[in-house]
């Protein structure tokens, strides 16, 4: 079994014991994600460069940890094949940022030159 199927598996028992799969349409499973991801952008607000490094790295994991299950979560309403749909996002984001025009640019790809 792959690791991601057990993580998704697991996300899904303790759903399940719940009774909150009920709740978990991907409207609200996406806005979970969407306020996750706000919470990890939180603890980075205002902060100057030097004081990033400080930023407590148990909250960064647990705000990951939240999106990544939410993430799974919509992936798996979806029947998608996670390490399928990364690796076929990759190989668009190849096509789209050539190394040629994108090595060390942060332009977006429709601004390369």
């Amino acid at each position: 079994m792959s690791e991601i199927k057990e993580i998704t598996d697991a996300l899904k028992q303790f759903r399940d014991a719940r009774n909150w799969l009920q709740f978990h349409n991907v409207k609200d499973l996406s806005l979970a994600l969407s306020i996750e991801a706000a919470e990890l952008n939180e603890l980075f607000l205002w902060k100057r460069e030097d004081e990033l490094e400080k930023v407590d790295q148990l909250k960064v994991q647990e705000e990951l940890a939240d999106i990544f299950s939410f993430a799974f979560l919509i992936a798996e309403k979806y029947d998608f094949n996670i390490p399928e749909i990364i690796f076929d996002k990759i190989s668009k984001n190849n096509k789209k940022y050539p190394i040629e025009k994108s090595k060390g640019n942060a332009q977006k790809y429709n601004e390369l030159k």
